[in-house]
């Protein structure tokens, strides 16, 4: 049986290959699971959409019965699917899970704000005078990723939901300096998106994309 991922059928360039629904169908591409995409325009989203995800955000998921937002979310029920995705063994399903958590919780609340700081907020004076704490506190962040990833070439031990999200948490400090100064982290993230479950699942996504429509 598939399951359907609600996805964007548009946003700016600098997002495209980083919106979330990349996220299940990665996990969805690791298990050979179908997946179907519901597409939604992000700049008129319908009305009903806010009854499945509260804020109208990407991505949703349906499975039969059962429906789910939030990636984190969405990548732990896939991981109950299917133990290439979370690990049986009590340890091990307990690390995945840990990370999973970190790297929405830990990690990326620093990209996003250091997304805010070099992107939306460009050139102003607060972000300004933000920056250089927030590479700094970024900075210490991931040199306890890289100390924790030392000697391992996944977070549960074998490749898992943790990963996929980790990784694409990661991918947003690229061309950043962040990970070419943590050598751990730059190869930790270069095998995870040299998988072919990521490149599938970033070639799908990328071909949803329409173009941006041309003014009359």
């Amino acid at each position: 049986m598939s399951v359907e991922i609600t996805g964007f059928d548009w946003v700016p360039d600098f997002a495209k290959g980083f919106v979330r629904d990349l996220r299940p169908r990665w996990a969805c591409e690791e298990i050979g699971l179908t997946y179907d995409m519901r597409l939604m325009d992000p700049r008129n989203r319908p009305a009903a959409y806010f009854s499945e995800q509260p804020w109208g955000q990407v991505p949703a998921l349906v499975d039969g019965e059962v429906s789910l937002f939030e990636s984190g979310a969405i990548l732990l029920h896939l991981g109950e699917r299917d133990e290439r995705l979370l690990p049986r063994s009590p340890q091990a399903r307990a690390d995945a899970i840990s990370w999973l958590f970190a790297a929405y919780n830990s990690v990326e609340p620093l990209m996003f704000e250091l997304s805010n700081v070099e992107i939306f907020a460009a050139g102003e004076q607060w972000a300004e005078l933000r920056k250089p704490s927030l590479i700094a506190a970024t900075g210490q962040k991931l040199d306890r990723l890289a100390a924790a990833m030392d000697g391992r070439d996944w977070l549960a031990g074998q490749f898992s939901i943790a990963d996929i999200a980790m990784a694409t948490v990661l991918r947003q400090a690229e061309g950043s300096g962040l990970l070419d100064d943590r050598p751990v982290l730059l190869a930790y993230l270069e095998r995870a998106i040299a998988r072919p479950a990521f490149r599938a699942a970033l070639s799908a996504q990328l071909a949803d994309f329409k173009p941006e429509p041309v003014a009359a």
